[in-house]
């Protein structure tokens, strides 16, 4: 065995175990916490109606959160009535906190199997479920949220 055949393994040897070790070293970062703070109904321009939902995002680090972009859907007496995708959206501060602002239509096809499954009237509450996918560039792990309530209709 040659001598740069020897430095060449015990190099590439050296190179695994910088790999192994930095894969292995435990982040340093806590996972956001994300929560629905609001889920409402706005004036309806076009007759379908449009809703606005709120989530807040609370960064425990102290780098700034750097959200790539939110995927979501929210289902209405368990048919998926929305969904929809956002990707501008604004930093969160190191330690800090901040409200997303997402706005959705309904899906027309979708609304209308509801409805009649609904019958004439309704004036129970509706059970609703949102469900969201959150990617941030960087070290930041995917976060997924699911909340589930209750729309009251008038």
């Amino acid at each position: 065995m040659s001598w740069r055949y020897s430095c060449d393994r015990a190099l590439l040897a050296v190179l695994l175990a910088m790999l192994v070790s930095c894969a292995s070293f435990p982040s340093n970062l806590d996972p956001p916490k994300v929560s629905l703070e609001s889920f409402r109904s706005l004036p309806a321009a076009s007759g379908l109606p449009r809703f606005e939902i709120k989530l807040r995002v609370i960064n425990p680090n102290k780098q700034p959160l750097d959200i790539a972009g939110i995927s979501y859907s929210i289902e209405l007496l368990d048919k998926e009535v929305i969904t929809g995708v956002a990707n501008n959206i604004p930093a969160i501060e190191g330690y800090g906190e901040g409200v997303v602002t997402l706005e959705a239509g309904l899906q027309l096809l979708e609304i209308l199997r509801l409805m009649t499954g609904l019958g004439a009237s309704r004036s129970d509450p509706m059970v609703y479920r949102f469900s969201a996918k959150i990617a941030f560039n960087g070290l930041m792990p995917t976060q997924r949220v699911q909340e589930s309530g209750e729309i009251k209709m008038h």
